[in-house]
């Protein structure tokens, strides 16, 4: 095995080297590509029906939560 691992190294090594060479370079500047500005985005929609955010949250916490809850149920 080890008299063919050398030489199978070298067989890749000298593919590496030589397939980049055969195609057409990255450099050549045959740019056919026309190049436009992307259209802009579409202003995002409005999930808060109207409604006027609070300027400060309230902190998340069992009693907080326990009294949302309970305003949110119907009375009897």
């Amino acid at each position: 095995m080890k008299k063919t691992l050398l030489p199978g190294l070298l067989a890749a090594a000298l593919l590496s080297f030589t397939l980049p060479s055969c195609g057409p370079s990255a450099t050549e500047g045959d740019d056919d590509i026309a190049t436009t500005t992307l259209p802009p985005l579409p202003a995002a929609p409005d999930t808060t029906k109207g409604a006027k955010q609070p300027e400060q949250f309230r902190e998340l916490n069992s009693v907080n939560a326990t009294e949302d809850i309970k305003k949110m149920q119907p009375q009897m």
